[in-house]
């Protein structure tokens, strides 16, 4: 890491401790670089305003988040093991303490203002992943689920209700352990639901 991309890094954690404490409204520039121990320059050098800082916390999740997600469906394979590895793909995330940082400050924030909502939700919407996967999946005889859009929202919301909504309340990560078991009761409780009954 260069420099220059240590700054910038330190002036983001600083930013998503500000906002946390104080939100958006009660932040300043001046205290974000008073605790990245940089000077007001070098943080307006980097990002040109609050927006701009906050708009830059919602990137990098969203390039984590596409990192994370970067799976599909594969017809080769049986379809446990891959919804198993799907519900793992967002249950990383899930685990992550730097990631579930990033997300309550995140959501904390938009729920003051409409329009920061609105561009996280676009930002970080990635139920298409989990709609294609049932798509493909469907076509593919592998699960039986006309509905891609409902079938990939409940996949999704089964997990969140458990290890991310919890934890943007309370503050506790869920464990490695803790979300074994909820990606394994999700991915039991789908299948029952779109499971493709064996014939006999």
């Amino acid at each position: 890491m260069t420099v220059t991309e240590e700054k910038r890094s330190q002036i983001l954690d600083a930013a998503v401790s500000e906002f946390q404490e104080l939100g958006f409204a009660g932040s300043s520039m001046d205290r974000i670089a008073c605790r990245a121990n940089v000077s007001k320059r070098t943080v307006y050098n980097h990002f040109e305003s609050k927006e701009a800082l906050f708009r830059a916390i919602l990137d990098l999740m969203a390039a984590t988040l596409n990192e994370a997600l970067d799976i599909a469906y594969e017809p080769a394979r049986p379809i446990e093991p891959q919804l198993h590895d799907l519900g793992w793909a967002e249950g990383k995330l899930m685990t992550s303490a730097p990631f579930m940082r990033l997300a309550r400050m995140a959501v904390g924030e938009t729920l003051r203002d409409p329009e920061l909502a609105a561009e996280m939700n676009r930002k970080l919407e990635k139920i298409s992943v989990f709609r294609e996967f049932v798509t493909a999946a469907h076509a593919d005889g592998a699960i039986n689920a006309r509905n891609a859009e409902e079938a990939a929202e409940q996949f999704l919301g089964l997990l969140k209700s458990q290890a991310f909504w919890p934890s943007v309340f309370s503050g506790q990560v869920v464990t490695q352990a803790q979300m074994e078991r909820i990606v394994e009761s999700t991915v039991q409780m789908f299948l029952h639901t779109y499971g493709v009954k064996e014939p006999g």
